[in-house]
């Protein structure tokens, strides 16, 4: 099951015809703390199976400057499985650029009733304190974050420990392309790509194959500063 904050204009949200407080309401809580799972094995755990939380998550920007998100889309894998996800358009309180647009369909139009970065941001952090943060080419990702972070003053934390479907991919799968839609194509994963909910939501389902094949997570967690 999933939640959502900010239902979207032009397609179906995937929870039912709920308002988007309704769905608040539906939302499952995050784990109390913000720890991470124990990186012992569960009793239990089967083969191929994760040993941490990861909170995958995807932005779009408005434009070339890279520094704002106009959407967020996360997916939350928890015991070998996309336990919770969540999307927002966040209205990004600055222009939008013509390829921006094209690319993603946001336009200032479509965010105009969004939250912005601080009003989404209290209600998202426990979510993203839950577990290691992952994306597809994460250091994009972290980088966006970093960056409203940083430009909105919020303090959150000095690192973060995240994992990169891209890295993984380099080296779990060579000689093949590893951009989002090829490696989607590879597996049968369903995309709307450039579409935030989607294309976290990929990159779940990618990481959960890594794992079946038998990937080692630790050899390819990281830190990324945020400040």
């Amino acid at each position: 099951t999933g939640f959502l904050l900010h239902d979207k204009k032009r397609r179906t949200a995937r929870n039912g015809n709920g308002s988007p407080a309704d769905m608040i309401q539906k939302q499952k809580q995050p784990r109390p703390g913000g720890g991470l799972t124990p990186l012992h094995p569960r009793a239990g755990r089967k083969e191929g199976q994760s040993l941490y939380r990861y909170v995958v998550f995807d932005v779009e920007t408005p434009n070339r400057q890279n520094n704002r998100m106009s959407a967020i889309g996360i997916s939350v894998i928890e015991d070998g499985a996309i336990t919770e996800e969540f999307f927002s358009y966040v209205n990004p309180e600055t222009s939008f650029d013509l390829f921006n647009t094209q690319l993603t369909g946001i336009d200032a139009d479509i965010v105009a009733d969004a939250p912005t970065f601080p009003e989404l941001w209290g209600r998202i952090e426990p979510l993203m304190s839950s577990g290691i943060l992952t994306a597809h080419n994460a250091v994009f990702d972290l980088s966006v974050l970093k960056h409203c972070l940083q430009d909105y003053g919020i303090q959150w934390k000095s690192t973060a420990r995240y994992c990169c479907t891209v890295q993984m991919g380099r080296r779990l799968l060579p000689g093949i392309s590893h951009k989002l839609n090829v490696l989607c194509e590879h597996y049968g994963i369903a995309l709307d790509h450039h579409q935030a909910d989607s294309d976290s939501h990929a990159c779940a389902e990618i990481l959960l194959r890594y794992f079946a094949s038998g990937a080692q997570e630790r050899d390819f967690i990281r830190t990324y500063r945020l400040v």
